[in-house]
């Protein structure tokens, strides 16, 4: 496992755990009140750790190389998943997968932005960063949902778009805001899910949903960290100040009502109990989903449009 640099104790601790199963596999030993003791330290660390991150560790978790993807929640959620590919005006882009399938019986439209594994699924996915052929594509699935009554499920995962000179020449600003008119105007429910970084309009363009949830441990802005950094201070060592001021925590935009809940992760997060997290997934948008299956499509239309135009508006008081 990947440990990040605030888990440096509690990686010398699993160290331990790992050098005395090995011993007790090649010499026979009976070690087993010593493993239980460790193990229990490394959960009482884990606990007090990640009960008092600061949001710089939060951005760190968030981007951890471990931490499930679109494509595992997919597979875990999602039965009968057939992805479909393309925008029907360039070509297909692999930031974004999208498809139909089933989730707990019901037919849903699924779209979501894959970072990749490794290399080369990094590279092929693009590091989760669409260009416009990706929110174009986005787009298109929208509306086909919306043509035939299903719900759509997105799961958020993006440093942000693409911000290459080929997709700024292809339209990336315009495809981004067309993404974002196409959510807001559907007649079906939309549940958006930041599962990892949501950032800048990359995310937004999919997260413009009645219901948006976050994991406990993901981050939500207008810009990463470093980028604000580099702007303000023109330092991106700045970058923990930065992450401090822009609020963009899971907790912080609760209590702002940016998003509507906060998914609780496993202890020592996501990536240290996938399915554990998938099924908390699982549950909170079936929860929310059977309250919107009710509503009638120009109700849901309505109520998403006024939820983000009252972002923007300041409280009297």
């Amino acid at each position: 496992m990947h440990f990040l640099e605030f888990e440096k104790p509690i990686a010398e601790l699993e160290g331990k755990i790992s050098e005395l199963r090995h011993m007790s596999d090649a010499d026979g030993m009976n070690i087993a009140e010593e493993v239980t003791r460790l193990e229990s330290k490394v959960d009482k660390n884990l606990k007090a750790t990640y009960s008092k991150l600061t949001p710089w560790q939060k951005t760190q978790v968030a981007r951890h190389p471990d931490r499930p993807h679109c494509l595992d929640y997919i597979g875990a959620l999602v039965a009968d998943f057939m992805p479909l590919a393309g925008d029907r005006n360039y070509s297909e882009d692999h930031a974004i997968i999208g498809g139909v399938g089933r989730f707990r019986g019901r037919s849903v439209m699924v779209i979501g932005q894959e970072k990749g594994r490794d290399t080369e699924t990094r590279l092929k996915h693009n590091f989760g960063m669409a260009r416009p052929e990706g929110y174009r594509k986005a787009r298109r699935l929208m509306e086909l949902a919306d043509r035939f009554g299903i719900p759509v499920l997105t799961f958020v995962d993006t440093a942000g778009a693409y911000p290459g000179i080929g997709a700024e020449e292809r339209g990336q600003a315009e495809a981004i805001a067309r993404s974002i008119e196409t959510s807001l105007d559907l007649r079906v429910p939309l549940i958006s899910v930041i599962i990892g970084e949501g950032g800048s309009g990359g995310a937004i363009a999919l997260a413009t949903g009645n219901i948006v949830l976050m994991l406990e441990h993901s981050i939500y802005s207008v810009i990463s960290p470093e980028g604000c950094a580099s702007i303000l201070w023109r330092d991106g060592d700045q970058a923990k100040a930065a992450a401090e001021a822009l609020k963009l925590t899971a907790q912080d935009l609760d209590r702002l009502g940016i998003i509507d809940a906060v998914i609780q992760e496993p202890i020592g997060g996501a990536h240290r109990n996938a399915q554990a997290v998938c099924q908390n997934v699982g549950d909170t948008i079936e929860h929310h989903l059977k309250d919107l299956l009710d509503v009638e499509g120009g109700q849901l239309r309505a109520r998403r449009r006024d939820k983000f135009i009252a972002m923007g508006r300041l409280s009297d008081s």
